[in-house]
């Protein structure tokens, strides 16, 4: 596992830098934790005298200054933290590689995805077929999209673009899902997803996620309701996640400052107002599409509990 493990991330760096991606390295400690909806680690830094956080993301919001600053390929794999539960899936100390691509948008990237995942399977694995948990996932064939919204009306009869918060909540009742009083929208339409995602073998693309359940997003021309956003379903899981990248700096502070009431009214894992990356947007970046991955995929291909697939996972003190 170890050695698997180790070809896994230089096959992902070989893909990226053969592809023409600068690897690059972020800041790990953060005025403002940005790039992700997830619960941060707070620590003191002694010599500002000054409560920072742990990053929650790979770099998203400073490998976009990088495309304001005139890099157009960017990538970097590392260490990112969240303060939040443990399962078979999530960890709190976890390896993440995130990539910038500028000029280029979630459909392009999605090309790119797809060709990468192939190599590095086959490059670590030595095949595209693999057995996990109770699925049988094969890589190699064409990988399918999926609409989020017309899949969960499909499955569930509810259009999640129309329907009421009081209707969300409704349908999760039914579904026998618990959710918090402080949830809103976009914390509920995403609940209810979860539960059909599951069910999901994959590979598949889904597309056309709802604004509300992606706050660093750019909207679709022809519907904004919905988002330019994919993920890589795999085994019932959520195996990366990728969009065209928001560059309007008016919608992107909005955006924020929704957000903003969120972890106000209770929602830890709501996302910070960073002002200062709504300057870098109002300088000018490019068109750009990003995509990430964690080391859940290792632990899924593997078949293995992402706690047995780190080396070193973090254990509770003998008392």
């Amino acid at each position: 596992m170890v050695y698997k493990k180790a070809k896994f991330w230089q096959s992902t760096r070989n893909f990226l830098t053969e592809k023409g991606f600068l690897e690059v390295e972020t800041p790990v400690l953060e005025n403002c934790a940005g790039g992700a909806d997830a619960n941060p680690f707070i620590t003191h830094h002694n010599a500002f005298d000054i409560d920072v956080f742990l990053r929650i993301s790979m770099g998203e919001l400073w490998q976009k200054r990088l495309m304001v600053g005139g890099f157009e390929k960017t990538f970097e794999i590392g260490r990112q933290f969240r303060n939040e539960g443990v399962s078979r899936e999530h960890l709190q100390d976890y390896s993440q590689m995130e990539f910038y691509w500028a000029y280029a948008n979630y459909e392009d990237s999605m090309k790119l995805v797809e060709e990468m995942y192939k190599y590095i399977t086959k490059e670590t694995f030595g095949t595209l077929k693999f057995k996990i948990g109770e699925h049988d996932v094969d890589l190699e064939k064409d990988w399918e999209k999926i609409d989020y919204t017309k899949t969960i009306k499909e499955h569930f009869d509810i259009d999640v673009l129309e329907a009421s918060e009081e209707d969300l909540k409704s349908k999760l009742r039914e579904l026998n899902v618990k959710f918090s009083p402080a949830d809103r929208r976009g914390r509920l339409i995403d609940a209810i997803w979860k539960v059909l995602r599951k069910k999901i073998a994959g590979p598949v693309f889904l597309i056309n996620h709802p604004v509300e359940v992606s706050p660093l997003a750019k909207r679709k021309a022809d519907d904004p309701r919905v988002v330019e956003r994919f993920q890589v379903i795999l085994a019932g899981s959520e195996m990366g996640n990728g969009y065209s990248e928001l560059n309007d700096p008016i919608d992107q502070a909005d955006r924020f400052k929704e957000q903003a009431k969120l972890r106000e009214a209770g929602d830890a894992e709501a996302q910070m107002h960073d002002q200062e990356f709504v300057e870098a947007l109002e300088y000018g970046m490019p068109p750009t599409s990003g995509f990430g991955f964690s080391e859940r995929l290792f632990s899924f291909l593997v078949d293995l509990p992402a706690r047995e697939a780190q080396m070193f996972p973090l254990m509770k003190p003998e008392k």
